[in-house]
């Protein structure tokens, strides 16, 4: 891995969390994600499966978590199993955890390989009544492809019919979207070096430079800080590219007078930020520009200040619709008649804001956190309001991540990256 050793103790808080959670006399199992095949034998780089990253640390594949808080032993009370590592495995795929490094990264002092994990899953299947089986919540999730976590409910179902069930997402969801001390530093971490990526771009954009060279200049400088690269894939979005809300080819010419919207954020140790820009081509806002830019950045502000504990989703997006509407009768892009007859199910304001302001961050760029519950401190969410104007050739999005305080305004991780059009535009010039 690129990024630095995180101290094993943040994934023990982890675990005991979890576990804390579980029903009496249960055993939970997580596994890793697969190495997806693309053609021949080629295949598309490793993405760890971040529930079990959360709870151990391990970023490797084919790797188990066994827990059992009420085993009858210690020993038994944490498990990984990993792939059996050897000097051949060394030479042609690189290092593997071995048992020693595995405790270092994790805190579990149990560790068997992998070709054990039946025998010993039987044994605590002897001592335990319910299973907790891993399946995807996220109110977001499509997913067509069969995981080795899904493989592995539908085989211990076949094999375990007369245990009970219980599910360990509902957990995680409440455990992944308040985080520890450590997870924010990796987050402000993840956003530190997308503030490098950023200040280096506002140097090299001009007119007639391609939205996949700017890419490229991003890429480069996330790499060079210890990131994997992009925590999602990039939407860099010149002119009217900007009203497609996940423009993702990135092969346009950036051309003069126009704005190029830059969503665009580093990883850091599975930890992803998540930042939107939108700057002048030329360096300077034409006046029209400027206007529609200030006006995404009030309501970015007042937006942010709502994210406060007991805060609840679907009211703060009502609440930053109406700040949103203001601005848009103030820019003239709609009237008092607008509002007066809108649908309540799709607000005037809609027509130039339609996705909405904020989401969960973390582990995942879209994190967990189940939105029917109120907002709690230590939260991590972004806050993104746009307004997009196809008539009008441009779009702009301006976004932050921010952490939920005990009290008052939450705390901006990207505090440092410029935002104000004065100050971009001072940089662009200078």
């Amino acid at each position: 891995m690129k990024y630095h050793q995180i101290n094993s103790a943040l994934f023990v808080k982890n675990r005991r969390k979890f576990m804390a959670e579980m029903k009496p006399n249960s055993v939970a199992v997580f596994n890793s994600n697969d190495i997806y095949p693309v053609s021949a034998d080629s295949t598309l780089p490793f993405a760890q499966h971040r529930d079990i990253f959360y709870l151990s640390g391990v970023d490797q594949e084919e790797s188990v978590l066994l827990l059992f808080p009420d085993a009858p032993y210690e020993h038994q009370r944490e498990i990984l199993f990993l792939r059996e590592t050897n000097d051949h495995i060394a030479v042609w795929e690189g290092e593997k955890l071995t048992k020693e490094r595995a405790f270092q990264v994790s805190g579990i002092r149990t560790v068997y390989w992998l070709q054990d994990f039946h025998k010993v899953l039987n044994e605590m299947m002897t001592y335990a009544d319910t299973m907790y089986i891993n399946t995807n919540e996220h109110y977001r999730a499509t997913v067509e492809t069969e995981t080795r976590e899904a493989r592995f409910v539908k085989w211990w179902k076949e094999r375990y019919p007369a245990h009970n069930v219980a599910k360990s997402n509902p957990i995680l969801q409440r455990l992944r979207s308040v985080k520890e001390s450590e997870e924010i530093d990796l987050i402000q971490h993840a956003c530190d070096i997308t503030e490098k990526g950023f200040r280096r771009l506002l140097g090299f954009v001009k007119p007639n430079v391609t939205e996949y060279e700017i890419e490229a200049e991003l890429a480069h400088e996330f790499i060079r800080n210890r990131s994997k690269g992009f925590a999602y894939t990039p939407i860099i979005a010149s002119g009217n590219n900007a009203n497609v809300l996940h423009y993702i080819e990135n092969n346009q010419q950036c051309k003069e007078g126009d704005l190029i919207l830059l969503d665009v954020a580093a990883e850091y140790a599975n930890y992803s930020s998540d930042m939107t820009r939108t700057i002048p081509v030329s360096g300077r806002f034409t006046d029209r520009q400027k206007a529609v830019y200030n006006a995404v950045l009030r309501v970015k502000n007042e937006a942010t200040k709502m994210l406060t504990p007991g805060t609840l989703w679907k009211q703060y997006h009502v609440e930053v619709g109406k700040i949103m509407t203001s601005e848009l009768l103030g820019l003239g892009l709609i009237d008092k008649a607008d509002v007066q007859n809108e649908n309540p199910e799709w607000p005037a304001y809609k027509k130039y804001f339609m996705h909405g302001t904020s989401h969960h961050l973390g582990l995942d760029t879209h994190d967990y956190g189940l939105l029917h519950e109120p907002m709690k401190a230590n939260m991590v969410f972004t806050v993104e309001p746009g307004i997009y104007i196809p008539a009008e050739k441009f779009g702009i999005r301006l976004e932050d991540n921010v952490v939920v305080q005990e009290k008052g305004e939450p705390f901006n991780l990207m505090r440092n990256i410029p935002v104000e059009a004065d100050e971009i535009e001072t940089l662009m010039n200078s």
